[in-house]
């Protein structure tokens, strides 16, 4: 027993560093500053709670945390990758086993009782540690890609709920102008019984009830549609009362600071998920090289046999056994130098996937920034623009009932303002949703730490 301990404890030692080159974060490949000024902070505290401020959309979103499929799946995935590490780092240590055993012929019974070292590598070369950090790296890489998933599924869920409001707000509308256009078209078909209105007039107020008509239809799928997806995207049946009644002013955060691009994109769950995977590549360069070099294994044994159970563990019956091998490559085909060139491509091709997922993470976010930055002017104008509408629709109506103005006037002013208000409902949605992107797009939640 002590002489196995020994060989345990040398056969440890005798593990080195690895070759594995030494990891060099790459340069970032985009400019220091956002192409559009933005509200930055270099210690912003990102909280999806903070941003998305309405109670009932919070409980979806906690809903979708604990239902949501996706999501499920990305945690197993970091115990798989947990797992793996594991038995990639149980390499490192000797396996020792024991055995009873139990021999018998025609002349003979022998009993035997052993404590095994099995076929152990000795990492003189880094070969097992390389692994063992590449194993590593991928379990870091799984739990960032956990957190992309939920800055994803919170940002998904956020957004459809808020949709879900706009079409709500579009549909109240259009109930409303096909409500006041049935109205207009009864009161136009005694115009027209009596000989004061056309039938082009007639046709005309026709043709925008119907048309008001459409739009209920169609917005009403629409709602049904919206509430299908969130339902698909929380992962359980919604109650009514986590259902939006209309997009309000209060349902999300007036702002959101955003830090500098090197605090910001360095810090995304999908961008330190690509950096794990390059330093895991990165550690696969070591295996490789080691490949080049001999490979020591130790095998050993110790305990004890006799022909009588009884006198198995007594002195005198012990047995030891000590096996050193060694393999050393020397034609192979080439298939070392060819594992080394694959290793460093697939380093290679991890440091271009790392410095596109910092260049697509840079424009994720000037996007969002760019609408944000004019949102509120569009905001305004429209807002603007729909007041007037209104007023042009007041005055049409009073100058035709005056008889100043064609009937084709009134209807036009009247379609004026329901595509005026509808746009207005649009960049409001848009107002909102673009906050939650801006969040998806800097990525950095600190309430998932």
């Amino acid at each position: 027993m002590k002489r196995l301990a020994l060989i345990a404890l040398a056969s440890s030692a005798l593990s080195a560093c690895t070759l594995a080159p030494k990891y060099v974060q790459p340069a970032s490949p985009v400019v220091a500053n956002w192409p559009v000024e933005a509200t930055t902070t270099s210690d912003a505290q990102l909280k999806w709670r903070d941003l998305l401020t309405d109670t009932r959309l919070q409980s979806t979103i906690s809903l979708a945390l604990e239902q949501n499929r996706d999501l499920r799946i990305a945690a197993l995935n970091i115990d798989k990758a947990r797992a793996t590490y594991g038995i990639t780092r149980s390499s490192l240590l000797p396996d020792i086993s024991a055995t009873l055993s139990q021999s018998r012929n025609e002349t003979n019974e022998r009993y035997s009782a052993n404590l095994g070292l099995a076929s152990y590598e000795v990492d003189l070369f880094g070969r097992v540690r390389s692994l063992k950090d590449a194993a590593l790296e991928s379990f870091f890489a799984e739990r960032e890609n956990r957190n992309a998933v939920q800055i994803s599924l919170i940002a998904s869920v956020a957004t459809s709920w808020l949709n879900l409001a706009s079409d709500q707000d579009a549909l109240d509308l259009a109930r409303q102008t096909y409500a006041a256009r049935q109205d207009t078209l009864t009161i136009a078909q005694g115009r027209a019984r009596i000989g004061v209105l056309s039938d082009l007039d007639l046709a005309q107020a026709e043709v925008l009830a119907q048309t008001a008509r459409a739009d209920v239809a169609r917005l009403q799928t629409v709602v049904d549609q919206d509430k299908s997806a969130l339902t698909l995207l929380v992962g359980a049946p919604l109650s009514p009362d986590l259902l939006p009644d209309g997009l309000k002013d209060n349902l999300v955060a007036a702002s959101l600071p955003v830090g500098l691009p090197s605090d910001v994109l360095l810090n995304r769950p999908d961008v330190l998920t690509a950096e794990h995977d390059l330093k895991s590549a990165n550690a696969n360069i070591g295996a490789a090289r080691a490949a080049f070099f001999p490979r020591i294994s130790l095998t050993g044994s110790t305990g004890s046999s006799s022909s009588d159970l009884d006198g198995l563990f007594k002195s005198g019956n012990g047995t030891w056994s000590f096996v050193p091998s060694i393999s050393v490559p020397i034609f192979a085909g080439g298939a070392n130098r060819a594992g080394l060139q694959s290793a460093t491509a697939s380093r290679d091709i991890a440091t271009a996937a790392y410095e596109k997922a910092i260049q697509s993470a840079f424009s994720e976010v000037s996007n969002a920034l760019a609408v944000r930055a004019r949102i509120d002017e569009r905001l305004s104008a429209q807002a603007a623009a729909t007041t007037a509408a209104q007023r042009s629709l007041t005055l049409s109506q009073a100058r035709y009932d005056s008889g100043v103005d064609s009937y084709l006037t009134l209807l036009d002013a009247q379609r004026t303002l329901y595509t005026a208000q509808q746009s207005l409902i649009s960049l409001q949605a848009l107002r909102a949703t673009n906050l939650v992107a801006l969040y998806k797009a800097v990525g950095d939640d600190q309430s998932l730490q």
